[in-house]
């Protein structure tokens, strides 16, 4: 009694009011269920009262023919309740579910003011533009790190090709001068038969491409 004086009277949390009427709900939803089953097993009985009697005692036929009629009306009325306060029940659950679901996203977006509290697109673009300088800096910095280090001396490659021109060409002519002081023996009376000129590349390369067409000739 207490609870039905508190959810139509009484100054409760609409959250504790919510599940105590769906509790109170349901509860009643079990007992029509029970005076359903109640009216139903009365019903299956005054249906065989009747067909017991339908041939030996038809007043005894139509009274449980009649009572049948009457158990009927209020098995239809239980059902028609029990389809309210289901109605009742899951409109209830619905509203509960979108006030939880309302007040959680009232907390979020409370939440996101605290978050963004002092937060304008000027400053963000301002701290964007920092990021972005720092990391330019940051890239110039590697950049300078990874070059070879020259000791502060500037160096001409262009004098550096002339050297390199000289010491080649240096080179070159201290094994020609080698060659020419290089002794020459008089070959032995038996070696006197001339050996066979050693050939140079041009020669061998002559001697090439006439093989070469010999051998197309023959194709």
């Amino acid at each position: 009694m207490s609870s039905w004086l508190n959810l139509f009277g009484g100054r409760k949390d609409p959250k504790s009011t919510a599940r105590d009427a769906i509790v109170n709900l349901r509860q009643q939803l079990g007992m029509l269920e029970k005076k359903e089953e109640f009216t139903q097993k009365k019903i299956d009985e005054a249906m065989r009262t009747a067909r017991a009697n339908a041939v030996s005692n038809k007043s005894a036929a139509t009274m449980a023919l009649r009572r049948k009629k009457a158990l009927e009306t209020d098995l239809e009325r239980i059902a028609n309740t029990r389809l309210t306060l289901e109605g009742q029940v899951n409109a209830l659950e619905s509203a509960n579910i979108n006030q939880e679901t309302m007040g959680a996203m009232k907390r979020g977006s409370e939440a996101l003011k605290v978050i963004h509290q002092g937060l304008t697109i000027d400053k963000v673009d301002a701290t964007m533009d920092s990021i972005r300088e720092q990391m330019e800096l940051t890239n110039e910095i590697s950049d300078a790190i990874a070059n070879p280090i020259n000791m502060g001396v500037d160096i001409d490659e262009d004098e550096l090709k002339e050297q390199l021109a000289e010491l080649e060409q240096e080179e070159l002519d201290n094994k020609l001068m080698g060659a020419e002081r290089a002794p020459v023996h008089a070959p032995s009376e038996p070696s006197r038969v001339a050996a066979a000129p050693q050939k140079t590349s041009e020669e061998d390369e002559e001697e090439a491409q006439l093989r070469a067409l010999q051998a197309e000739m023959a194709m």
